[in-house]
């Protein structure tokens, strides 16, 4: 058959879109990796799936596919675009729209500025639901990497996140501590790790590399994270300009109890067929 798909952006974390509401199709792991395959299918790091509701309160269902084919929680670079998709697309008019993720229910909305801002909800901090293996709940651990003690923060934006803080996020070694934190063993689901760069109170720079994907030019969720962590920590205020290689995202916290608010661009790329 041939699927139909659309090919979007966030910073430069990019997405292949399938609208499952106007078109049927099976989900397998194996479809994932080859639409997600840069050399054989469209390339991606992950797939997006529009699904119909299965609650009343609630306006579409969001899942969200690595690379690797597995089904992931939460994407917050994502989860811009599906509000940009479900405009585009006319499945929904209105300005701001409630979906279910496998994490919670999320809500979007457009800006006038156009861009998407994202109730992320509250984080989750408790080390047994992110899930962390830890004594007690704390703003900081230690974690044994490599044989190298390293301090990081443990959060959960509907999937887990380690945040180092680093002296400069260009000559953090991403690509060598990165696979070794997510498949750490204190993280019985694996994480996502990102470093920050604190430049003051309300500016960082951070680099993510994720679970099942590596480093992306962006993280929606890694930002919410890595704000999160520093606010906890004393080191940042309680809205921040994020900036990652793919562009920058205000993030927003007021503390405990308080849902995580993101504000950034998404694109549509193209759009196309590919026969599965």
């Amino acid at each position: 058959m041939l699927l139909k798909f659309t090919k979007m952006q966030g910073l430069g974390n990019d997405f292949v879109v399938l609208d499952r509401i106007t078109q049927r199709f099976s989900l397998n792991a194996e479809l994932i990796r080859k639409l997600a395959n840069r050399h054989f299918g469209v390339g991606c790091d992950q797939v997006l799936v529009v699904e119909a509701p299965d609650r009343p309160d609630i306006d579409f269902r969001y899942r969200i596919f690595n690379a690797d084919g597995g089904e992931v929680e939460q994407c917050g670079n994502g989860a811009r675009c599906f509000a940009r998709f479900v405009r585009e697309k006319k499945l929904c008019g209105k300005q701001r729209i409630r979906v279910a993720t496998c994490s919670g229910d999320i809500e979007l909305e457009i800006t006038p500025k156009g861009t998407v801002l994202v109730d992320m909800g509250q984080p989750i901090l408790e080390p047994a639901k992110i899930p962390f293996t830890a004594d007690n709940r704390a703003n900081s651990y230690p974690l044994e990497v490599n044989g190298i003690n390293h301090i990081i923060g443990a959060v959960s934006m509907g999937n887990p996140h380690a945040v180092m803080i680093v002296d400069d996020c260009e000559k953090a070694e991403v690509q060598e501590i990165g696979p070794a934190i997510e498949s750490h063993p204190r993280f019985p689901e694996r994480v996502n790790a990102g470093f920050m760069e604190i430049i003051d109170r309300k500016n960082i720079r951070l680099r993510v590399f994720e679970r099942g994907v590596g480093e992306t030019l962006a993280c929606g969720t890694g930002a919410c994270a890595a704000v999160v962590s520093g606010i906890l920590r004393g080191e940042l205020d309680n809205k921040v300009v994020a900036t990652l290689n793919g562009g920058q995202l205000s993030i927003s916290w007021n503390g405990e109890n308080s849902p995580v608010m993101m504000d950034g661009p998404a694109f549509t790329v193209f759009e196309g067929q590919i026969l599965v």
